[in-house]
């Protein structure tokens, strides 16, 4: 289950929309050994691609090192879909299974296909499989 706060799903959102048609992409860190997500970090899709996307590599060095000096780590990785709904397609499930993926990290994915209502699921993978997992948006963790 992922639980994160609604300015936090809210800015992933206007990410997503900014960057429309093209996917968006980034992160949610937050303390080392925690599960709870605190940090927006956006990310340039090195790709500008409306059909994958992939991490800025200078940008990613960059904030994989700003995390190390904040004790923080990656909680969510987020990206979007543009045309297709919020469900891994076969490149995610692809790296997600590969041995560069975390799977502690949740996978956060919206759809910007409708232009009125943005569509927000996660997954992890769990013994090689995607699973949907329960995504409960609060007002504040407090």
């Amino acid at each position: 289950m992922l639980t994160i706060e609604r300015a936090l799903v809210n800015k992933i959102i206007e990410h997503a929309r900014a960057d429309h048609p093209d996917e968006a992409c980034g992160i949610v860190a937050g303390p080392e050994g925690s599960d709870r997500p605190t940090r927006f970090i956006s990310m340039t899709n090195a790709q500008r691609s409306p059909t994958y996307h992939d991490f800025d590599s200078k940008e990613w060095l960059q904030v994989d090192r700003e995390m190390d000096a904040n004790d923080e780590e990656m909680i969510v990785h987020y990206h979007s879909h543009t045309s297709t709904e919020a469900y891994p397609s076969r490149t995610d499930i692809g790296y997600l299974r590969s041995s560069l993926a975390d799977p502690r990290v949740h996978r956060l994915i919206v759809s910007t296909r409708d232009p009125h209502e943005a569509e927000v699921r996660s997954y992890r993978m769990v013994d090689g499989e995607v699973v949907e997992e329960e995504l409960v948006i609060v007002e504040s963790y407090a």
